[in-house]
């Protein structure tokens, strides 16, 4: 009886020297064939510590530093959407209006920033300094996409899809055209081209963004009467599942308001430290200020009002607006550098450029309606909007009494006027486009508005994860947006 006993012990025995020398063996036969292939799947498999004699490997992992951050670019995208714009720039308008400005060549220039300032009399601090059009962010953008870190060739990689269209620039050929066919008919053509790609279908659109240089209201017709203003684009189906990203949202929630362009483009971190320096030393001896002219032809406009606050105290600076003294960019900013207070009503909508402006200049915002920034800039601003800006709410023409606006100024203290400028001084660098030809170490307007469609996109991803219906909340209407607050604080 011992005999089986025995050879069972032997083979026991050499199953145990047998079985690790052929773990070992499959082992190295792997490591050996994925070194010829190098990295796979991601994951680098070099051997990096032997952690028992039954050689079991640790593996190290390399990480993406794009994961869930590329980004796809539509190069295949027809001229007719944007090239061919710039092309024929000529025959633009460098403007808003249907208006005899002179053509959009010359703003083009440095990739979409303008002629550069050769002369800033002192005002300005380096060489960084821009006559940019404000109504270009498209193609800036664009400049600053086609340098971004993290794109990809491969859209099936790709969390977001940008779509290189100039849609400002396209609607502004027909926007007055009373021929409704005529108006709307490269919005159509646009969308159905999109539509039939395949990129389209991964997610029906929803991972798809582009950006304006117009409000978002000019896209969002809806009746086909031949005096609405704007073009349909907004309203056709395919569109309302993609994203836009422009200097003005409307009420809703797939229409972004992003920073409207300055005029400050630096190349360097040095150049935003330096400059910041230079605003916070420098001297202000009017309390509040208004550049801008007044709306003769809108009823519910302050601005008339605001001039004559302005005009009438000899605390505050008013410089009246036209072409050539709003236009330069030394003659805005030696104003709101001077200014501790920067009143910032509408414009011809709700915002305006001036209101980035006044930040640039160290100049604490006064707002007067919520959606001229609290409601529009939510990726770019602190929601706590007592921390930068003083917000006098004026729901009537009426309500703008004689002498309010200086009283509620004065009534700041001093410690608080401080701090507030502070923090519209760290806020600079998150406003401005930094030159598409380099890249800044902070996160400049478009890192940030890249990050917040990274997020946004992504949420939609979960949705579709936990089989909910992404179409819900996509492109819903806030019609809060647009409401006065019931205090002063939200």
């Amino acid at each position: 009886m011992e005999k089986p006993l025995a050879r069972k012990s032997s083979q026991e025995v050499w199953s145990g020297i047998l079985a690790p020398f052929f773990i070992l063996c499959l082992v190295l036969l792997c490591l050996s064939y994925s070194t010829l292939l190098g990295v796979t799947n991601g994951v680098n498999l070099l051997v990096i510590k032997q952690v028992h004699t039954i050689n079991i490997w640790k593996i190290n992992h390399t990480e993406d530093s794009c994961a869930n951050r590329y980004i796809y670019i539509h190069e295949g995208l027809p001229a007719r959407f944007n090239d061919d714009f710039l092309n024929n720039c000529e025959s633009l308008s460098a403007g808003t209006c249907n208006c005899n400005t002179p053509n959009m060549c010359p703003h083009l220039v440095n990739l979409g920033l303008g002629p550069q300032v050769n002369d800033s009399e002192g005002v300005l601090a380096n060489k960084s300094w821009f006559k940019t059009n404000p109504y270009l962010l498209e193609v800036i953008f664009h400049n600053k996409m086609k340098r971004y870190e993290c794109l990809t060739k491969n859209s099936s990689l790709a969390s977001a899809i940008y779509v290189p269209f100039y849609p400002s620039m396209d609607v502004g050929v027909h926007l007055w055209d009373s021929n409704l066919t005529i108006r709307d008919s490269s919005a159509r053509d646009f969308v159905k081209w999109l539509s039939g790609q395949p990129e389209w279908m991964k997610m029906w659109g929803r991972d798809h963004f582009f950006v304006s240089g117009r409000i978002a209201w000019d896209f969002r017709r809806e009746r086909d009467n031949s005096s609405d203003w704007g073009s349909k684009l907004r309203v056709l189906p395919e569109s309302m599942n993609m994203t836009m990203l422009s200097i003005e949202g409307g009420r809703w929630k797939n229409d972004i308001a992003i920073p409207y362009p300055t005029n400050f483009h630096p190349a360097k971190d040095s150049e935003v430290v330096q400059w910041q320096n230079r605003v916070r030393e420098q001297e202000r001896r009017y309390l509040f200020s208004f550049v801008g002219a007044p709306r003769p032809h809108q009823q519910t406009s302050i601005r008339g009002k605001l001039i004559d606050h302005c005009q009438a105290s000899t605390n505050c600076k008013f410089l009246h607006c036209d072409e050539k003294k709003c236009g330069n960019p030394v003659t805005v900013m030696r104003v709101f550098k001077s200014s501790v207070y920067c009143l910032q009503p509408g414009g011809d909508s709700y915002t305006r450029r001036s209101a980035f402006d006044a930040f640039l200049a160290g100049c604490i915002p006064v707002f007067f309606h919520p959606a001229t920034a609290y409601t529009q800039y939510l990726w770019h601003l602190p929601k706590n909007h007592t921390k930068f800006s003083v917000f006098i709410p004026v729901r009537d023409v009426d309500d703008l009494k004689e002498g309010l606006i200086e009283k509620v100024l004065l009534g700041i203290s001093k410690d608080k006027e401080v701090a507030m400028r502070e923090e519209v001084i760290r806020l600079i660098p998150k406003l401005v486009y930094a030159n598409p030809r380099s890249r800044l170490g902070t996160q400049d307007a478009f890192d940030i508005a890249v990050q917040g469609i990274l997020e946004r996109i992504e949420n939609v991803r979960k949705v579709i994860r936990e089989g909910r219906d992404p179409s819900i909340g996509f492109a819903d209407e806030d019609n809060d947006k647009f409401k006065f607050p019931e205090t002063l604080d939200s």
